[in-house]
């Protein structure tokens, strides 16, 4: 009963290892960057090595370096990978109003921020590498994309300089929050969002003193969320 025991292990063994090398060479290296980003997602990245991410996808370290040649160039890939999933979970609603679409969009972005804990908070602070280089750019563009999805939140095509900055400050309070969130996690995650949501028409309302362009979208998310009454 043993042998057969042992025998059964190998054969599955046998065939796991063949189709492991059936992969395509970049379903496997997808592979390996999925498993990064779940350790990435529980532990900060310094305090993984390519080690843990060859035993996390079953895979040799030496395939690791042969795919991505050490341990910054894998967390850049899949950086960029999560990247790209984040503006998968914020592409815009298409149905309510403004601010409902902006909640929508807000309570997706921390659906990431949840479940990319680590990493998240890894990046913002710094990261194991240089934020003005590769990771920078990742950074910036991910922010790009953010302000992108507001401003379609809020029907705005291109927006004037006052705008443009109440909404990175608003963007910069929302990260502060996030990180604040994950390492104290006293209010709920809706209280918090509302909370966002909220900060950002107060901020629309001040900003709008200084620009009438704001001021007349902030009457406008206004008259949309009260009713004519507004």
């Amino acid at each position: 009963m043993g042998d057969r025991a042992v025998a059964s292990a190998k054969t599955r063994s046998r065939q796991s290892g063949r189709g492991r090398r059936r992969l395509s060479v970049d379903e496997r290296r997808d592979e390996l960057i999925e498993a990064a980003l779940q350790l990435f997602s529980t532990r900060p990245p310094e305090d993984i090595s390519i080690d843990d991410v060859a035993a996390a996808a079953g895979a040799s370290r030496a395939l690791v370096y042969h795919y991505f040649g050490g341990k910054y160039e894998l967390y850049i890939a899949a950086l960029g990978s999560a990247a790209r999933q984040l503006s998968v979970l914020l592409e815009p609603p298409t149905e309510g109003k403004p601010l409902e679409r902006l909640r929508i969009s807000l309570e997706r972005y921390f659906d990431f921020v949840e479940s990319h804990a680590a990493g998240y908070a890894a990046l913002l602070r710094g990261g194991p590498a240089d934020r003005s280089g590769e990771v920078g750019e990742i950074v910036d563009g991910i922010r790009q994309l953010l302000l992108d999805r507001i401003l379609h939140s809020l029907d705005v095509e291109s927006p004037q300089p006052i705008l443009r900055i109440t909404l990175r400050s608003w963007m910069a309070a929302v990260e502060t929050a996030g990180l604040d969130w994950l390492e104290n996690r006293d209010v709920t995650r809706p209280e918090l969002e509302r909370l966002l949501v909220d900060h950002l028409v107060v901020m629309l309302h001040v900003a709008g003193r200084h620009d009438p362009g704001t001021g007349a979208l902030f009457d406008r998310l206004a008259q949309a969320e009260l009713g004519p009454q507004a």
